[in-house]
């Protein structure tokens, strides 16, 4: 409902800007004659606006822009021509035949090809419109889900030094590290080599968006050596020299935490040993354990395996798996190429810009905004200058003159976001809102 009633406000507009040409174009021909043309333009509008809607939102549930969005675009276009050449060709059927009386042999043989024009015209300027706001809501979407995993990734790099190695993990391998120094002090001196390992493996690794499969692996034998120290023959690790290609990159620290979680979570004693398996399997790590919860442990939130997927998510396309039966639990972390690997250079920059002068940085959005708005403004007049040589040699009609009002009123709109110049609430409104709030104690 609240769409169609969307589309019936925007169907009004164009009636009012197209019964505004009319007037102007062709004179004032009286109340009674205006207001006719007026409904009829505006059942035209309604019926065109709502086609053409229904049309994309259709397409939208079969064609996705993310992955065609070429395809996407022409069956959009010429689909959107086809049906609103259609769609008028049937009102002026009925406005002609059924409501002003005109035979069907007639209606056949005074065709007027510059009215399907003018409406096709009209269609096209609604389709941009729509578009256009389509992809600006898009944007702002992929913006606030990009900001979203940039922060996750940063909260997951923060918590590579917090909570990576968890607090037990060191005080048990203290506890380890007493009793042998006690009985076996060569044993201790391996021991403290190995924890220091990790330890530098964390604090060298915690800034690093990803590392070589083969560095991983190292580090997760290193970190198993210390577990299995305290844990003996109870825990059974299986873990790869090396990996099949050595170009093959991981999330840093992710096999560490996988293997921290199934310890943590699972019982493991000479009764019931736990059985780990790291292994390959088409372009994944896969991360095995039998399953053998333990009964009196507190729930795991999951914020160790979000924050891998969330760096994931910031740095490629594919997305880490996990898997659970009766008998195993499994995590599948990709194993990314070069080519897989999306640019994260908003990321530095982000992490770049915290350095610089604020005024700086805010400068700077400012003026790549004035430039892009500029930039908007010259293929606009390059645009019209082209659509009005083609409407002087093609037509007597100024048919250009609604692509000029549609694109004018977008640049209008893009002036004053450009130049912070609120039509409605006055300059700098948004700023004194802001510091309204940061002001008001009880918000």
């Amino acid at each position: 409902m609240k769409k169609f009633l969307r589309l019936l406000w925007v169907a009004t507009i164009i009636t009012v800007f197209i019964s505004t040409i009319n007037i102007i174009l062709g004179g004032w021909d009286g109340i009674e004659q205006e207001m006719i043309d007026t409904a009829t333009d505006f059942m035209f509008s309604v019926c065109l606006t709502m086609v053409n809607s229904y049309y994309f939102d259709f397409l939208g549930t079969r064609l996705s822009w993310s992955k065609n969005g070429l395809k996407r675009l022409l069956v959009g276009a010429i689909g959107s021509v086809i049906l609103t050449m259609i769609t008028l060709f049937l009102l002026h059927f009925v406005l002609r035949v059924f409501i002003y009386n005109v035979t069907i042999e007639n209606f056949f043989k005074y065709q007027n090809w510059d009215w399907y024009l003018f409406g096709l015209v009209i269609t096209l300027i609604i389709s941009v419109v729509f578009h256009a706001v389509y992809f600006w809501k898009e944007l702002q979407r992929q913006k606030v889900k990009e900001q979203k995993v940039i922060a996750s990734s940063a909260t997951a790099q923060f918590d590579a030094l917090k909570n990576q190695l968890d607090p037990h993990f060191l005080f048990n391998s203290l506890n380890v590290l007493v009793s042998l120094i006690e009985e076996n002090p060569k044993a201790a001196t391996k021991f403290t080599t190995s924890l220091s390992k990790v330890y530098r493996y964390v604090l060298e690794q915690r800034n690093k968006e990803l590392v070589s499969v083969d560095e991983e692996l190292k580090f997760a034998r290193t970190y198993v050596g210390l577990l299995k120290w305290r844990f003996e023959d109870s825990l059974e690790v299986s873990i790869p020299e090396q990996a099949s290609n050595p170009d093959l990159k991981v999330v840093p620290l992710s096999l560490q935490l996988l293997l921290e979680n199934a310890v943590k979570h699972n019982i493991v004693s000479d009764s019931q040993p736990l059985s780990l398996s790291i292994y390959e399997k088409n372009s994944e790590l896969i991360v095995e354990n039998n399953l053998q919860v333990k009964q009196h442990v507190k729930k795991g939130s999951g914020v160790g395996l979000q924050n891998i997927a969330s760096r994931y998510g910031l740095l490629s396309t594919r997305q880490m798996k996990i898997a659970q039966d009766d008998q195993s639990f499994t995590v599948s972390i990709p194993m990314l190429t070069d080519s897989e690997i999306r640019n994260t250079q908003n990321l530095e920059i982000m992490n770049d810009s915290t350095l610089e002068d604020p005024k700086l940085v805010h400068a700077r959005e400012r003026v790549a905004s004035i430039k892009e708005f500029y930039d908007n403004l010259l293929r606009t007049g390059v645009i019209l200058a082209f659509l009005a040589t083609i409407n002087y040699f093609t037509s007597d009609f100024p048919w250009v003159i609604f692509p000029a009002v549609g694109m004018s009123i977008g640049l209008l709109f893009n002036y004053f976001k450009t130049f912070n110049q609120n039509f409605f609430l006055g300059k700098g409104w948004e700023e004194r809102k802001i510091q309204q709030y940061i002001n008001d104690k009880d918000f």
